[in-house]
């Protein structure tokens, strides 16, 4: 049988491997030195703690993991008979793999509350899954890299993941947009609309703007019954650019006053940062999830910088004041941020902004030309480990040629040739792989100028 990956996932080779943990560790760094502290959830979470948190696409999405054994013999049957796959599947299937890790966490935070310190801060690399159409940038198994603070309200903490988004993406040397908005705004917008019982069906319309444009979005909110006149003040709120230009909207709003308010608290508290990426109040911003309920963000890459680069959001979160309720604790208000790691990868390598060290994890390699250099080598290549200096010896002193190869082939920096006449002096012949430059240096030195 020919080998194959599921739908949606990849394989990644030790080079791969190691641009990902840079990511990784250059998310996490700015993580820690935000106060942060690391988490870890299942992979696996009951269906009844991540069905109704998303919204009805993001429930069609979930994964479902079969009940253990045999499934059917406690199957609905009249929903098997019928083939109602909405109906049968609380009876097949009680867990489903995590959506994302906002959901986990809120329920990690009720189940451990007596043991944390509020307000709690929490990072989290895992990754998630999504039963998503695969395509550039979206895949059904991907990490989230996410940072939240529950248990205040203070907008100091959307100031801060501001902060956090520009700190690691300057770090990457990556340019950025980081976009704000808040779901008071857009509840605003649609009382301003007339229509605030249907603020769920617009925010669902408007998050689809970079795809299918105004008009589509004009489309989409006829489809869903909202009328002419409504749309065409929804359409005249998107085209809002300022700011300062809402409240003459929300004459007649007081949660749309009160979005702008919090927005203007986080904007004027961030005027006394030096930021290296752009920032900006977008109005069309709408992230999809149900559970957002203040300030939102987004980001993506900065397209005045790499004009070339066509990416979705590479990052984004919200505030959320309810999400712990659905488990039973009350009064939690919350708000963190994602890094996509998977949309930042693939934007790293298409610009090749990964530094040339990072694929660099192991710094030479020993070659020898008989058993007795060989026998040496291995006591030399002790010591280098022991100096805490990563080095491999070539497994047998087989021709030079082939081991030579093997360490082009490990893209290594440094090689150690060791014959019988470096065996008797301890001066080694250390050789630069790059600049084929080589000197004979002891052990001593050797160690001092790999550390």
């Amino acid at each position: 049988m020919k080998p194959s990956l599921p739908k949606g996932t990849r394989d990644f080779t030790p080079q791969q491997t190691l641009r990902r943990q840079y990511i990784f560790q250059t998310i996490q760094k700015v993580f820690v030195k935000y106060g942060f502290q690391p988490i870890e959830t299942p992979a696996m979470e009951s269906l009844s703690t991540l069905t109704g948190k998303y919204g009805e696409e993001g429930d069609q999405l979930l994964f479902k993991v079969l009940n253990n054994g045999d499934f059917l013999s406690k199957a609905n049957a009249q929903a098997l008979e019928a083939r109602d796959s909405a109906a049968l599947v609380s009876s097949i299937s009680k867990r489903g793999l995590r959506y994302d890790l906002t959901v986990p966490f809120a329920r990690f935070v009720v189940m451990n509350q007596n043991d944390l310190t509020f307000p709690f801060k929490r990072y989290q690399i895992q990754p998630v899954w999504r039963a998503d159409r695969p395509q550039k940038g979206r895949y059904q198994e991907f990490y989230q890299c996410d940072v939240d603070v529950v248990g205040s309200d203070s907008l100091l903490f959307e100031a801060e993941l501001t902060q956090i988004y520009d700190e690691v993406f300057t770090a990457l040397q990556l340019p950025v947009v980081v976009k704000l908005n808040n779901r008071k705004i857009l509840a605003g917008m649609a009382e301003a609309a007339g229509i605030g019982d249907r603020f769920v069906e617009m925010t669902m319309a408007i998050d689809k703007l970079d795809k299918i444009g105004v008009e589509g979005v004009k489309k989409e909110l006829s489809s869903r019954g909202i009328d002419e006149q409504a749309t065409e003040k929804i359409e005249q709120v998107l085209a809002v650019k300022e700011l300062s230009e809402l409240s003459a909207f929300f004459a007649d709003s007081e949660t749309g006053q009160k979005g702008i308010e919090e927005l203007k608290t986080v904007f004027d508290l961030l005027s006394d940062v030096q930021l290296n990426n752009q920032m900006q109040f977008d109005v069309t911003l709408a992230r999809g999830l149900n559970y957002y309920t203040g300030c939102i963000f987004e980001v993506k890459v900065d397209t005045a910088a790499h004009p070339d680069i066509v990416m979705g959001s590479i990052g984004g979160g919200g505030r959320y004041d309810d999400l712990t309720g659905v488990f039973g604790m009350k009064d939690m208000s919350g708000v963190g941020v994602s890094f996509g790691a998977e949309r930042i990868y693939d934007v790293l390598e298409e610009l090749n902004l990964y530094p040339e060290t990072v694929a660099q994890n192991l710094k030479v390699v020993i070659l020898t030309f008989d058993k007795v250099t060989f026998r040496y080598g291995f006591k030399i290549l002790q010591q280098l480990r022991t100096a805490g200096i990563a080095a491999e010896l070539y497994p047998e002193p087989t021709k030079m040629k082939k081991q030579m190869k093997y360490a082009n082939g490990r893209d290594v920096p440094y090689t150690i040739v060791i014959g019988s006449q470096e065996m008797e002096s301890g001066e080694l012949s250390l050789k630069h792989m790059k600049s084929g430059e080589q000197e004979k240096l002891n052990i001593e030195s050797i160690v001092d100028r790999l550390s």
